[in-house]
């Protein structure tokens, strides 16, 4: 429940001025994986799925001498990250499957993106396409059982007569995939796995209804009409237990590109 990007199933764009102020989970997760990324300070690295740019804030102050290349696929994003990057810097309004770029980078970050994309082949091949051999990719995302009880919810309204018309045939709008699966799709995509391995978080949102709504929520709110945005919400947070405590799940992966 996180970074905007752009999946298979269609566009999505995020509210990234309110999404930047309440991300501070996400930023604190993501100081984490930035902190097992070893950097010399004068590489070129990819932020993939760089969201608000709270987090590529810090990527910067990693690479006074380097190059960060923020990629996202919600063009409110995009807009955002472009007030933390330097002249050298780079911003890029992409689908990670289909991501090009003109040379390959030294080494990849992401935080809360990868859950985002449903076709985790893709997302790999591509992203073992734009790293340099011997290039670091270190990345977290939601795992398998994430916020499993408010993915419930959710389901169990999907079903329900105000909002079925516009939920119906949907796909769930995120991918949270176990260390198994995920294994045999890195290495099929030729990247070697250093570790990879799931972590339980804990957070609980100060004003539930509003982190809901700009993270978790939000792919479901463009599919619903404006009137039913707020009953949708109502309805959610309602069938949760209070006070509203997510447990997510993080997958991280700590792997090369041979």
């Amino acid at each position: 429940m996180s970074d905007g990007e752009l999946t298979p199933s269609g566009a999505v764009d995020w509210d990234a001025a309110t999404y930047d102020q309440l991300a501070d989970p996400q930023e604190e997760w993501g100081r984490e994986v930035l902190e097992r990324l070893e950097l010399r300070g004068d590489e070129t690295v990819l932020d993939a799925g760089c969201g608000s740019g709270r987090v590529t804030r810090l990527l910067i102050e990693r690479l006074p001498r380097g190059k960060v290349i923020a990629v996202d696929g919600s063009p409110a994003m995009v807009d955002q990250v472009r007030g933390v990057l330097r002249p050298q810097d780079e911003a890029l309004l992409a689908n990670l499957v289909d991501l090009e770029l003109e040379a390959p980078v030294d080494a990849i970050f992401s935080n809360a993106t990868f859950h985002w994309v449903l076709d985790h082949d893709r997302l790999f091949r591509r992203l073992h396409g734009v790293l340099r051999p011997g290039g670091r990719l270190e990345a977290q995302c939601g795992g398998q059982g994430n916020v499993a009880e408010f993915e419930r919810a959710v389901d169990a309204l999907s079903g329900d007569e105000r909002f079925a018309p516009y939920l119906r045939g949907t796909l769930l709008p995120w991918k949270f995939a176990g260390v198994g699966e995920t294994e045999v799709r890195l290495e099929r995509a030729g990247f070697v796995i250093a570790r990879l391995w799931i972590e339980p978080k804990r957070f609980q949102p100060p004003d539930p209804k509003r982190y809901l709504r700009v993270t978790g929520l939000a792919s479901y709110l463009d599919r619903l009409p404006d009137d039913l945005h707020d009953v949708f919400v109502d309805a959610v947070t309602g069938s949760m237990p209070r006070p509203l405590v997510l447990d997510y799940v993080r997958l991280n992966i700590s792997a090369r590109r041979p």
